[in-house]
């Protein structure tokens, strides 16, 4: 067996985790109070894949860690990608359909009726695995768990006796069972009680625990959050999309920006703004951080200018963002709960799916924001609505407001040439 370091780094406090030895989930010093403890994953200087496969754990493997785990573990190129196929297959058991590049197309029609005087182009996420983009941040991780069984690495001592985990109000809960029921994996998710019916039913069917979480007197942040990190403490795998509790899920979301660099060097086009809506942060930031891996490796001349789009709900990154501003990232890392806190009472919005209570992945975005020249857009329901109105009558894409919601900011603050959105999350 070959033992090569995979290293995570924390951005808060410079903490190293070596993946292959320990778990790079949670930041090993989390405890320190203040500090915005995340874990991020080196190796960004691969080789930009110019490969012609369609699944992008595939056609962008040298970029992900999980691979980088199991070759650093002794497995082959091949055997890394019998793995992925392995997988693969049993998500089309499971769902109907496994990992594929989604399209990305210019909408003339909607750029008309939204007010853009450019190209408007749609990067449609709703065929993916669960019908969301969810899939991607914790198809990253099961590779990761998989690839540690595999090569029999000491971080994968003991994790089949350990349950997943997963606090979401729908999509991504959907994900994560469609993911634990293909790798044969018992999962417990933590929804809200406002969950939909039809995402209940579905989870039923594949097998997950489902723990319904009212707030309790007094409580403070998102209780299927909070009951989720007390499965963690007692031992559960962090199989969400936060960044805060599994450093792994943010990198699994960048082969969305590998893939919308990959298209957009095709067509010769570069936008001049991308609008993504922001619950977590785990979708801005990944698109941040891998759009920025693409400019590096000359994929792209320059990122898009990054819009983080919340609602007037629920806008705890604009307060950050807001009181942050002239303050060096750096100092922020340091003291996160000057910045990020529990957005306070209990919104509602059409777009449902973007209300988490903190923007877990803050740092990240906020820097990505920063380095691209962008802000953050706050919309009105009206427009929520509205987005998810023309995105069906123009595009022909059945996405959820939530999914849509990208598209109100672009309704909210209209950009001066062209732009991109992401519409991720099916009807249901």
């Amino acid at each position: 067996m070959i033992l090569g370091a995979v290293r995570f780094a924390c951005h808060g406090c410079g903490a190293v985790v070596d993946a292959v030895r320990a778990l790079p989930f949670r930041c090993p010093n989390a405890g320190e109070r203040g500090v915005d403890h995340v874990l991020v994953p080196g190796g960004g200087g691969a080789e930009f894949a110019r490969s012609a496969e369609e699944n992008p754990f595939l056609r962008y493997r040298a970029l992900l860690s999980p691979y980088r785990v199991a070759r650093a573990g002794g497995l082959s190129d091949s055997a890394y990608g019998e793995l992925v196929e392995r997988l693969d297959s049993a998500l089309v058991s499971v769902d109907g359909r496994g990992f594929r590049t989604t399209p990305l197309r210019l909408q003339p029609a909607l750029a008309r009726s939204a007010g853009v005087p450019g190209d408007l182009w749609v990067k449609d996420e709703t065929g993916n695995v669960s019908g969301s983009h969810k899939a991607r941040h914790l198809m990253g991780v099961m590779l990761y768990l998989r690839a540690l069984e595999a090569a029999g690495l000491p971080a994968g001592e003991g994790i089949r006796a350990r349950r997943l985990a997963i606090a979401s109000c729908g999509n991504a809960a959907l994900a994560a069972a469609i993911l634990a029921r293909a790798a044969d994996w018992p999962i417990d998710v933590f929804i809200p009680p406002s969950a939909s019916a039809a995402v209940v039913r579905r989870l039923r069917d594949l097998g997950a625990g489902i723990a319904v979480c009212e707030r309790r007197a007094g409580e403070m942040g998102d209780p299927c959050y909070l009951r989720f990190a007390e499965a963690v403490a007692g031992g559960a795998i962090p199989f969400g999309v936060q960044g805060t509790a599994n450093g792994l899920a943010v990198e699994g979301g960048r082969t969305m920006a590998f893939e919308l660099a990959d298209a957009l060097r095709a067509t010769g086009a570069t936008p001049e703004t991308l609008f993504v809506q922001v619950g977590g942060g785990a979708l801005a930031s990944s698109l941040a951080q891998g759009l920025a891996i693409a400019v590096a490796a000359g994929v792209l001349p320059r990122v898009p200018r990054l819009f983080a789009v919340q609602t007037a709900a629920c806008a705890p990154l604009e307060r950050a963002v807001r009181l942050a501003r002239g303050v060096p990232l750096f100092e922020a890392a340091r003291s996160r709960s000057r910045f990020m806190w529990p957005w306070e009472g209990t919104p509602t919005s059409l777009a449902d799916g973007i209300l988490d209570d903190e923007t877990y992945d803050w740092w990240a975005v906020t820097d990505g924001l920063r380095r691209s020249g962008g802000g953050v857009v706050v919309v009105e329901e009206d427009q929520v609505e509205r987005a998810r109105g023309l995105a069906e009558r123009d595009t022909g894409v059945r996405a959820s407001a939530t999914g849509t919601a990208g598209l109100a900011g672009v309704l909210a603050s209209p950009p001066a040439g062209g732009a991109a959105v992401i519409f991720s999350g099916a009807a249901r």
